[in-house]
């Protein structure tokens, strides 16, 4: 096998993180997150990331290499471990987008029926907002399920927050996405971490409403997973739930991502390679 487990940490609520070498000794990382009706394989793309998002731990790793093609589809070989019904999501270290071609290529391989035969249903890629490697994604034959993080509703926010914003604003991922023909574009969700004070407010909400109306899309709402080394506090629940109502009641279809893992480093926004 060309990626190995080095070792796993089991959380409460069952999710594992996984923390995998690779063929010449540097490590990512991999989540399995078991469900009621399928598993979801969380796996990485790069080895760090070069986008430093402030919430994020792997962003203060800094962009180490990217995975190989063979790299990231063994990491979900590797873990499947018999499971018949999973979906797979490129949320773990790194920006899949800035690795274009090697993502891609994995993504055939998931898809194929001479590989794993995963409908493109069941295969996410989250992208920070490279604009141009979306618009290309958009021309692809096979065009998976694309989660946006969005996170600041605004300019500023962004800018603070994710510092790829200076250079693809707001504005230009709205385009990109309003450009994607409807039965793409019903594939996109935009992602929004919910720091206390700084992206919940009700103010946030309806900006938020504003910039998706007349999009076929659904939001994400996902309550901020904090780290010693993360200067931000996660919002109050009542305060999400609030933001919640008012997106659902513009008649966007708004979720609450359940937090898994966290105990063990393994939740959305921490994995940074621990090795404990």
């Amino acid at each position: 096998m060309l990626v190995r487990v080095h070792s796993q940490f089991t959380s409460t609520d069952g999710t594992v993180r996984y923390l995998l070498q690779m063929p010449d000794g540097e490590f990512a990382e991999a989540v399995r997150i078991p469900r009621d009706d399928r598993v979801t394989f969380c796996i990485s793309s790069q080895i760090g990331c070069a986008l430093g998002c402030t919430f994020c731990l792997t962003g203060q790793l800094g962009l180490i290499r990217d995975l190989s093609a063979d790299e990231i589809t063994s990491q979900l070989t590797l873990l499947l471990n018999g499971a018949n019904r999973f979906s797979v999501v490129l949320m773990g270290m790194g920006e899949p987008l800035a690795n274009y071609e090697n993502v891609l290529e994995a993504i055939r391989f998931f898809h194929d029926d001479r590989g794993l035969k995963l409908p493109m249903s069941r295969i996410t890629v989250s992208t920070a907002g490279l604009v141009p490697a979306i618009r290309r994604l958009a021309q692809e034959p096979l065009f998976p399920n694309l989660s946006i993080s969005l996170t600041g509703v605004n300019n500023k926010t962004r800018d603070s927050l994710m510092p790829i914003n200076r250079k693809y604003p707001i504005e230009s991922i709205m385009e990109a996405v309003r450009e994607l023909p409807p039965q793409r574009q019903k594939r996109v969700m935009f992602e929004c971490v919910m720091i206390k004070g700084l992206t919940d407010s009700i103010d946030d909400a309806q900006e938020l409403a504003r910039l998706v109306q007349g999009m076929n899309v659904k939001v994400n709402l996902i309550p901020l997973n904090s780290a010693e080394e993360i200067p931000f506090q996660r919002a109050d629940e009542d305060t999400v739930l609030r933001f919640h109502s008012v997106l659902m009641q513009k008649g966007i279809a708004t979720f609450i991502r359940k937090n898994r893992g966290n105990d063990v480093s393994g939740a959305c926004g921490q994995l940074k390679t621990k090795m404990a």
